[in-house]
C-alpha cells in the first residue's frame, strides 16, 4: 500500500506531466554552472537562485558541503561542461548546531553499536561558523586538483528568514 508521501508524488507528478514540454532539453546544463547547496527543506534552489529547468546542476547535501559534492562536481565539469560553481550555505543550518561527537553519540543511542562501528570514521562535517564554513569550502574547491583553475568558484549565504543571498567570497 502506498504511503501518503508516495500518493502525493504520483498525484503531483500527474499534474506536472500533463503540461510538461521540456523533454528535449540537452543533457549538459545550458548556462554551464553548478550549484552546491544544502538539502534543507526551506530552500527552493530554482526559485531562490533563479534557476530554470536545464540551466544548471543543483547538488544538494547536508550543509551544502563541497567535500561531499566533489564527485558530482567532477562529473558536472569534466563530462558535462560546466565552468562555474556557486557554493551556497544558509542561515539556520542544522550543521551549525552539533559537533562530530554529538552525531556519533546519536547514532549509537538510536541505531546501536553496529551502526556506530559502521560509521566510526565518518566525519559528519559540521561547521561552527557560517561564513567560515563558506570560506573553507571555497578554499577546498580552489585548492583541489580535481577542479581546474579555469573554473570560477564563489561562496554565498542564503538567508532563510528573508530569501536574500549575499556573497561571502
Amino acid at each position: 500500500m502506498a504511503t501518503s508521501v508516495q500518493k502525493n508524488l504520483l498525484e503531483r507528478n500527474e499534474t506536472y506531466r500533463s503540461t510538461f514540454n521540456k523533454g528535449d532539453l540537452p543533457l549538459p546544463p545550458s548556462k554551464k554552472y553548478a550549484v552546491v547547496t544544502c538539502m534543507d527543506a526551506r530552500i527552493d534552489p530554482a526559485a531562490a537562485y533563479g534557476i530554470d529547468l536545464g540551466d544548471a546542476h543543483v547538488i544538494r547535501n547536508a550543509g551544502g558541503n563541497a567535500r561531499d559534492a566533489i564527485r558530482s562536481l567532477v562529473i558536472s565539469e569534466q563530462l558535462l561542461g560546466t565552468n562555474e560553481i556557486l557554493l551556497i550555505k544558509h542561515t539556520g543550518c542544522g550543521m551549525l548546531t552539533f559537533k562530530n561527537e554529538d552525531a556519533h553519540a546519536v547514532v549509537e543511542s538510536q541505531l546501536g553499536p553496529e551502526a556506530k562501528e559502521e560509521l566510526a570514521g565518518l566525519d559528519f562535517q559540521p561547521f561552527p561558523h557560517l561564513e567560515d564554513g563558506v570560506k573553507d569550502d571555497v578554499e577546498f574547491l580552489k585548492s583541489s586538483k580535481a577542479i581546474p583553475d579555469s573554473v570560477t568558484i564563489s561562496g554565498w549565504v542564503y538567508e532563510v528568514e528573508t530569501g536574500k543571498v549575499r556573497q561571502v567570497v
